[in-house]
């Protein structure tokens, strides 16, 4: 019985042990405004912790920033995530709003790049012609459905963007599509 009792307390230690070796994992916002999970106080990276009851400062005070919408439900919500990616000039956030189903790793490369170009340039207008009515998905028994082909939008549905290069401004047009529940994005020049 004796030994029983030991090699329980011995089991229960080797459980424990592990548990208690973890290191927390601190959940913070980058100097980018992306999100960092990190082993070291948010401090040390020169981030924001989000972490509830561990706001640095006032912990009453609002954020400095809404959110990014990461799921446009409306083509406003849409524009203004297109406005917010310019103003802050991200162009990752640009290209997080873009539908990239087709694109080889080359051309989805490129395809950045030239977003980074972009977001150089001021943004004169962003408008939705027609009140822009995205396609709605083929089937609404799987409104999140992953692997149903996006609809293909008509020219009424589409986000104008107006920049103002070097020279002339500059006219690019994006079909939005819906798919997987979010609209998106897709380069119609």
């Amino acid at each position: 019985m004796h030994r029983l009792a030991i090699l329980l307390c011995l089991i229960l230690l080797a459980c424990a042990a592990p548990a208690a070796a973890q290191t927390p994992i601190h959940r913070c916002i980058g100097a980018n405004g992306g999100a960092v999970f990190t082993d070291q106080p948010c401090a040390a990276l020169q981030a924001t912790s989000v972490s509830p009851g561990t706001r640095p400062g006032n912990a009453t005070a609002p954020p400095a920033a809404p959110p990014p919408i990461l799921c446009a439900a409306s083509p406003g919500e849409l524009r203004q995530s297109v406005i917010d990616a310019f103003a802050n000039r991200d162009a990752n956030r640009l290209a997080g709003l873009m539908l990239w189903d087709g694109y080889g790793r080359g051309a989805a490369i490129a395809d950045i790049r030239s977003l980074a170009e972009l977001m150089k340039q001021p943004l004169l207008d962003a408008d939705l012609p027609n009140g822009s009515a995205p396609a709605q998905a083929a089937s609404s028994d799987a409104p999140f459905a992953t692997d149903a082909p996006p609809v293909s939008p008509s020219a009424d549905n589409q986000l104008v963007l107006h920049t103002a290069g070097s020279g002339d401004p500059r006219e690019l047009r994006f079909d939005i599509v819906r798919q997987a529940g979010c609209l998106w994005l897709r380069d119609a020049n």
